[in-house]
């Protein structure tokens, strides 16, 4: 059975930093790509950071390009989200996802809807 559990959510000044984490577990294989969404009070969920079975193919939304850098721990299965500079819009609930990959393509993916694994989510406030 397929669980990822987030850490690292809290409270934090505008300006400061906070490094998610997505544990994963039940994977036989390294060969997963994960995700990283966020949904705003009010708003819809959006896409934040992919990352494929390694971390030589990632995707980051435009607007957090420089701030935001996903990466991956395949030993300890571990997925991070290294937020920087982080501003009172970056408020939200952040989930990680997770779907099996192909071993011959080190794809991320950006869509809800590709994504069969769901962590519960961890909150993060930026607030001064």
């Amino acid at each position: 059975q397929v669980q990822l559990v987030e850490s690292g959510g809290g409270s934090v000044q505008p300006g400061g930093s906070l490094r998610l984490a997505c544990a994963t577990s039940g994977f036989t294989s390294q060969f997963y790509a994960v995700g990283w969404f966020r949904q705003a009070p009010g708003k819809g969920r959006e896409v934040v950071s992919c990352i494929g079975y390694s971390d030589m193919s990632t995707y980051t939304a435009n607007s957090l390009k420089g701030r935001f850098t996903v990466s991956r721990d395949n030993v300890k299965k571990t997925v991070y989200l290294q937020m920087n500079s982080l501003k009172i819009e970056d408020t939200a609930v952040y989930f990680c996802a997770a779907r099996l990959s192909s071993i011959a393509s080190n794809a991320v993916y950006t869509e809800e809807r590709d994504y069969h694994y769901w962590g519960q989510g961890t909150r993060v406030t930026v607030s001064s």
